[in-house]
C-alpha cells in the first residue's frame, strides 16, 4: 500500500512530496533500534521513553517516514521547530497508538475475509500457531508472528499485510494472537480486528497480579466473545469452567467446545507419549469423523491447544483427516517447548519464553511422561506477575513438581527460593536454588551426562534462555 494512502487511513495530516505519497514501505516499526531503511517508523510514547526522541535518528538512518504527533514532536527537543528536510517525511496524527489502530481497522474492513482471534492465560502463542497451520488446509493464512498480541502489537501484524510487496489480497484469512493486561484491552482488539471466529484457551493465573482473582481474569477474556461479529462462532475449553461460562450473555452465537476430559464436540482419545520427546500422539474426534494424529509437540496441555486449533478447523468445515495432516506437520514455536539434543547426550526442553504455576506443572509433567531418560531435572525461573500471593504459590507449585517425579530440581532468581522451599518441603532431595541464569548454567555444566533431559521454564523477565544458550555453546 502507497504511504498515501497508508497517510488516509491513520487520519493524518502531511506534506509528503509525490514520489514519496506513491512509495510502498519495506514494513513498520515501533522499535528506533531495530528499525530497517525503507520502512516507516511509529513514534510511540512509553512510560518511561517516547519515540519521538528518535525521529531524527530513525530518519536519518534510512526510515522512509515517521508516524507522529506534532507536539509530542516538539516537547522532544530533538526536531528543529521548522522541521526543515524532515518535514515532507513526517506523517502527523492527533494520537499516534489510536492512528495505528485505526488504519488496522480500516484495512482489516476493506479486507474484509474471516478473522480468528485468540487468547488464553497459558497457551496461547502455541495455539495461534497450530490454528494458522490447520487453518492453511482451507487457503492462504496470515498470522501474528511470535507475541505480537497488544494494541501495538495487532497493527504491526496488520501492518505487514501492506507492506514489504504483500497486499491484503494474497491471503484468505487471519489468525491474529490477543493478550491483555487489563480490562478493556481485548475488547480494543476485538473492534480492530472484527474477528469472525473466537478461540478462548484457558483462563488461569497469568496476570493475576493486575486483575486478583481467575474470574476477573476471565472476564476480560470474554471481551473477545463479546466482540465476535453477529453469527460467529465461539471455540471454548470444555475443561475450564470459567471458559465455559462465557458465551452466556451472547445468543447469536455457534459454541464448539473442545476437551480431553468434559464433554465436547472435539476430543483427543488414547493420548500417549512417544518415545524420546518426539511429540503426543491421540486419536482426534470431531462431529463428523476421527482421525490419527502424531503432534511433535508434548504433554497433554498442547493436546489441548491442537484441540483449540482443531475447533478452528471444524468451525471452517475441514475434516478430521485434513486438521490431522496439518498437525502432524506443526513445530514447536520458539522457545515454547523446542527440543534440542546436545552432541554430548544431553536433551533440553527449551520452554523459556514464559511461566506460570500451572504452565510449569504441564510442561513437567510432559517431560515425566516421555520414556527414555535416565534423570528428568527440572530448571525454574521466578513466576512473575503473581501478586501477593506469589510466594505461596511458588511454594506450592515446588511441593507438587516434588510429587512428580523430577530428579533435580533448581530455582533461579527471586520467588524461585520459594518454589525450592516448597520441593524441599515434600521431600525432594536434589533442589538448589540460585540468583542468577548464570550460576544456573554453571551448575548444569558440573554434572550433565548423557541420557539427562533438562526442562528450562522461567518468566520472560528472567531471561532463561541464557541457560540453554550456555548449554549450546559447550
Amino acid at each position: 500500500m502507497q504511504l498515501n494512502e497508508i497517510a488516509r487511513r491513520c487520519g493524518a495530516s502531511h506534506n509528503l512530496t509525490t514520489q514519496l505519497a506513491g512509495t510502498e514501505p519495506a514494513g513498520f516499526a515501533i522499535d528506533s533500534r531495530a528499525v530497517k531503511e525503507g520502512e516507516v517508523f511509529i513514534a510511540l510514547p512509553g512510560e518511561r521513553v517516547d519515540g519521538h526522541q528518535f525521529v531524527k535518528e530513525v530518519l536519518d538512518r534510512g526510515a522512509l517516514a515517521a508516524i507522529v504527533n506534532h507536539q509530542q514532536l516538539y516537547a522532544s527537543q530533538t526536531m528543529p521547530l521548522d522541521l526543515g528536510e524532515y518535514f515532507p517525511r513526517l506523517i502527523f496524527v492527533e494520537n499516534v497508538a489510536a492512528a495505528i489502530q485505526q488504519m488496522a481497522a480500516r484495512v482489516l474492513a476493506a479486507w474484509g475475509r474471516p478473522v480468528v482471534g485468540i487468547t488464553a492465560s497459558a497457551g496461547k502463542t502455541t495455539m495461534k500457531d497450530l490454528t494458522a497451520q490447520v487453518m492453511a488446509a482451507a487457503g492462504r493464512v496470515h498470522k501474528s508472528l511470535g507475541n505480537l498480541n497488544t494494541s501495538f502489537g495487532l497493527p504491526l501484524t496488520v501492518g505487514r499485510m501492506i507492506s514489504g510487496g504483500a497486499h491484503p489480497n494474497d491471503f484468505d484469512l487471519a489468525v491474529f494472537e490477543m493478550g491483555m493486561s487489563s480490562f478493556g484491552e481485548i475488547a480494543r482488539l476485538a473492534d480492530i480486528a472484527s474477528p469472525l471466529v473466537g478461540v478462548v484457551g484457558n483462563a488461569g493465573t497469568a496476570h493475576i497480579e493486575f486483575f486478583g482473582t481467575s474470574e476477573r481474569i476471565a472476564r476480560a477474556k470474554a471481551e473477545l466473545i463479546d466482540g465476535l461479529r453477529p453469527g460467529g462462532t465461539a471455540v471454548l475449553n470444555a475443561d475450564d469452567p470459567l471458559v465455559m461460562q462465557m458465551p452466556a450473555r451472547r445468543r447469536d452465537l455457534r459454541v464448539i467446545r473442545f476437551g480431553i476430559d468434559a464433554e465436547a464436540e472435539v476430543k483427543a482419545r488414547d493420548i500417549r507419549a512417544l518415545d524420546q520427546l518426539a511429540g503426543t500422539a491421540f486419536t482426534l474426534v470431531t462431529p463428523t469423523d476421527e482421525a490419527e494424529v502424531k503432534l511433535p509437540l508434548l504433554g497433554r496441555h498442547n493436546v489441548l491447544n491442537a484441540l483449540a486449533a482443531a475447533g478452528v478447523g471444524v468451525a471452517f468445515e475441514l475434516r478430521a483427516a485434513q486438521i490431522a495432516q496439518q498437525l502432524n506437520a506443526a513445530a514447536p514455536s520458539e522457545k515454547r517447548g523446542e527440543i534440542i539434543r546436545l552432541a554430548n547426550g544431553v536433551t533440553i526442553i527449551d520452554d523459556s519464553y514464559n511461566s506460570n504455576p500451572p504452565a510449569l506443572l504441564q510442561a513437567v509433567k510432559a517431560m515425566c511422561e516421555a520414556p527414555g531418560f535416565t534423570r528428568r531435572i527440572v530448571v525454574a525461573g521466578e513466576m512473575l506477575e503473581l501478586g501477593a500471593e506469589g510466594a505461596a504459590m511458588h511454594k506450592a507449585c515446588g511441593a507438587q513438581l516434588a510429587q512428580l517425579g523430577i530428579d533435580e530440581l533448581i530455582g533461579v532468581r527471586g520467588l524461585a527460593a520459594s518454589l525450592v522451599e516448597g520441593a524441599q518441603a515434600a521431600g525432594l532431595g536434589d533442589a538448589t536454588f540460585v540468583e542468577t541464569t548464570d550460576e544456573a548454567a554453571a551448575l548444569l555444566l558440573k554434572h550433565l551426562r548423557s541420557g539427562d533431559v533438562v526442562l528450562v521454564k522461567g518468566s520472560r523477565g528472567v531471561r532463561t534462555e541464557k541457560i540453554v544458550e550456555r548449554l549450546k555453546a559447550v
